[in-house]
Formats: C-alpha cells, sequence, structure tokens
C-alpha cells in the first residue's frame, strides 16, 4: 500500500471528516476524497462510512487505521533518528589518522568532540593518508586526518578542510658535526637517511634531489619512536614535520 495514502487516511481519523482533514494537510477536499478512494481501492473494500457529520470507520478502516498510526510513529521515529544522527547527538564516528597525529592531535579533538557531543562514539582507525583517504571514499570511515605534501589531486568527491601547514625538519644524531640551528639541505648529502611511510619517502628524495643530491636512505620506519631510536644511536638522519 502507499504510505502517503496511509497517512492521509490516518488524518482523515484524527480529523473526523474529510474537510477538517483537508485543513489540516493543507489540501483541497477533493484531493484528499482522490487518495482515500484509491488506498480503498487498493485495499478491495470501503475503509469509511460518510455520514452528514463526517466519517465513520468501517471494520477494515478501523483495522488499517491501526497500521496508519503505527506507521505514523515509525516515520517519525525515523526522522528522530536520523536528527540525532546529523546533528551529533548519537551514533559513531569512525576516524581515520596517520600514527603521529593518533598520538598527538587526536587525543585532544576527540576529548572536546565528546564534551560538545556527549551522545557521540568516536572509534579512531590508525593509517597513513592513502588508506585513510581510501576509507573516507569507500565508506570505512566519516572522516580522516591527513597530511600531504605540496599540492596533490585531490578528490572532489570528498570535503577537504585545510587545518594548518607544517616546516620539515632534519632530525640528526647529536654527535653530528652539522648539527647547527640552521643548515643547508645540500650540506647533509653524505648523511645516512632513515625514511618513513611511502609518501614521506617519496618527498624525502624529492626535497634532496631538488638540493642536487640523491639521499642514501639505510632504514624505513614509519613508526616514531624507533626513528628517533636510530637516530639517537647514531644510524641516520630524519626529514619529519616540525611536530611529529
Amino acid at each position: 500500500m502507499d504510505a502517503q495514502r496511509l497517512l492521509v487516511f490516518r488524518e482523515i481519523v484524527r480529523a473526523g471528516s474529510l474537510g477538517a482533514a483537508a485543513r489540516a494537510l493543507g489540501w483541497t477536499q477533493p484531493a484528499v476524497s482522490q487518495h482515500l478512494r484509491q488506498l480503498e481501492r487498493q485495499a478491495g473494500t470501503a475503509l469509511v462510512l460518510r455520514h452528514p457529520r463526517g466519517v465513520r470507520l468501517t471494520e477494515a478502516g478501523q483495522v488499517l487505521a491501526r497500521h496508519a498510526e503505527a506507521l505514523s510513529a515509525r516515520l517519525r521515529a525515523a526522522e528522530e533518528d536520523l536528527a540525532e544522527l546529523v546533528e551529533l547527538r548519537a551514533g559513531t564516528l569512525r576516524l581515520a589518522a596517520f600514527p603521529s597525529a593518533s598520538a598527538t592531535l587526536v587525543p585532544a579533538t576527540v576529548t572536546a568532540l565528546r564534551a560538545e557531543h556527549p551522545g557521540l562514539t568516536v572509534r579512531l582507525h590508525e593509517a597513513e593518508p592513502p588508506e585513510a583517504i581510501r576509507l573516507v571514499s569507500t565508506g570505512g570511515a566519516e572522516l580522516a586526518m591527513v597530511f600531504t605534501h605540496g599540492s596533490p589531486e585531490q578528490d572532489p568527491d570528498l570535503v577537504w578542510l585545510p587545518l594548518g601547514t607544517e616546516q620539515l625538519r632534519v632530525v640528526l644524531p647529536a654527535d653530528s658535526p652539522r648539527r647547527a640551528e640552521v643548515v643547508e639541505l645540500a650540506e647533509l648529502r653524505e648523511e645516512r637517511w632513515i625514511g618513513g611511510c611511502e609518501s614521506c619517502t617519496a618527498n624525502l628524495v624529492e626535497v634532496c634531489r631538488s638540493a642536487g643530491f640523491d639521499p642514501e636512505i639505510h632504514h624505513g620506519t614509519d613508526d616514531y619512536v624507533v626513528t628517533q631510536a636510530l637516530v639517537a644511536a647514531g644510524l641516520g638522519s630524519h626529514c619529519c614535520r616540525s611536530s611529529p
């Protein structure tokens, strides 16, 4: 049966007459009458008996009226559930974020979000930017916190909001003779390097080549704890964001 016709029938029952139902709906009475006739045709029987002061339900009309009321209640519940999700009053937000953001930016962000929307559940999935973007594109996450180098192409089907920019810095072993406050990248051509994730390593190669040399990459890890340990042990230098 047509849901709209059932809702019109519910209004007829509540109002007690076709004219009153038409006024409540903002329709004309002939339009309400047409919906009722079509619903009775679908039901295969009369649903109301007309009398001078309005309508009276038949037995079939009484049965269908209960279902029409239940349908209206379910639709109102659906609207409320959707409103809770849209207004972040309930539901689950799946956030994908790269490892260093998960350790620095995400905790404060999630804490503030939960304080403003206590009914919202936030679930974190740690992922490097390419995977995080794929998760949002395929419906595996609603939000991703990513970083980019330069101005890469952005998926036009996603909404991109810049949060800020950071400088790249070189982390050198404590005993490095080039450990100065300011150093030209070209002066580090003899260094052994520690690569990061695929995107970070590609960027390291690009910036080093722009400085006139190919970096000698000895190690690769996207774990900042491991990276710091390798640098501290004098096993290489690393190019990273200013606040990993």
